[in-house]
């Protein structure tokens, strides 16, 4: 009986990772990865888990999802799967329940971050603990959520940035936003460019070339041509979108760039303009230097966000 352990699960697109925690405090020796592909649902990989660790009674399960959520429902984006806290409740016997969009999790994972889990590309500047946050997870595929401090403790509200339209500032991006245009339903998603199957499109669009994203990041690391080019543009397109989430949100408490794909494109976005694209903003540019930026490194953030908002949750 382990009535202080919680189940937390992280759904990516790929992959889920499924881990127990006790309290926020997620048990490293617990973690298993599973992959999607094949699986029924959640449930199947859970039953799984739970047949391989038999940690007995739960006192709560939260599962973060890459896709969004409403009233404890989640539809995955990029995979058909639906969740909802009745069938995690049937699989974990639990009785704290949550699904959270996977940028929640991240966002509640905050405050258990030390500073080695973070990579700085822009400095933060000294700002009140209430100050705002942004999350912008860039991975499969993306999305961003804005972190408050309240006096009924931090609210992370979902968000689906990742399906907003995708910039035209330059001709090159106007030109891979007609290129998206014409094969994706007549719309030019933020997601279709910035994630790493997105990475990929831009690559192709500006070289007829088909090759899959860890290719190119090797061929980048070679210093070849083609693949600096392409994350050129890519640099170019995500220090514009974050640039602009950040004067939509204000988050003077940083933002903070998390997923595969985010830490994988990482050693380039400052050779590369980064920090130009992401302040270049007309007479509101000096305004931009108020916003650090950081990138996530603890690759089990999710699952600490999720063990974090159990702690605060009351069982229903």
């Amino acid at each position: 009986m382990h009535r202080d352990l919680s189940l937390v699960a992280d759904i990516g697109g790929t992959n889920t990772r499924v881990a127990l925690a006790r309290g926020s405090d997620v048990q490293h020796d617990s973690v298993r990865r599973f992959s999607n592909k094949g699986a029924s649902g959640l449930e199947t990989l859970l039953e799984r888990y739970l047949d391989e660790l038999t940690p007995g009674d739960l006192a709560g399960a939260c599962v973060a999802i890459a896709g969004p959520v409403r009233d404890g429902v989640g539809q995955m984006t990029n995979l058909d799967w639906r969740v909802d806290r009745e069938g995690l409740g049937a699989v974990t016997g639990a009785r704290k329940l949550a699904v959270l969009n996977d940028l929640q999790a991240q966002g509640h994972a905050l405050n258990h971050l030390a500073e080695d889990d973070l990579l700085r590309l822009l400095p933060q500047p000294k700002a009140p603990a209430h100050a705002a946050k942004l999350v912008v997870g860039l991975g499969t595929g993306f999305n961003a959520a804005p972190v408050h401090e309240s006096a009924g403790g931090r609210f992370v509200p979902p968000s689906e940035c990742g399906h907003i339209s995708l910039p035209r500032n330059t001709p090159a991006m106007a030109a891979l936003a007609d290129k998206l245009e014409a094969s994706h339903h007549g719309f030019a998603a933020v997601e279709e460019a910035l994630s790493g199957r997105g990475f990929v499109r831009v690559h192709r669009h500006l070289h007829g070339e088909d090759l899959d994203g860890v290719e190119i990041i090797s061929r980048l690391s070679q210093g070849d041509e083609k693949a600096t080019g392409s994350a050129r543009l890519f640099t170019d397109i995500l220090g514009t979108v974050m640039g602009d989430l950040a004067l939509i949100h204000l988050p003077f408490g940083g933002l903070f760039l998390i997923g595969g794909m985010a830490r994988a494109i990482t050693p380039w976005l400052e050779p590369l303009g980064f920090a130009q694209s992401f302040r270049a903003k007309g007479r509101f540019s000096g305004f931009m230097d108020q916003f650090g930026i950081a990138v996530v490194q603890d690759d089990y953030a999710a699952l600490t966000g999720c063990a974090s908002h159990l702690g605060h949750m009351t069982p229903v």
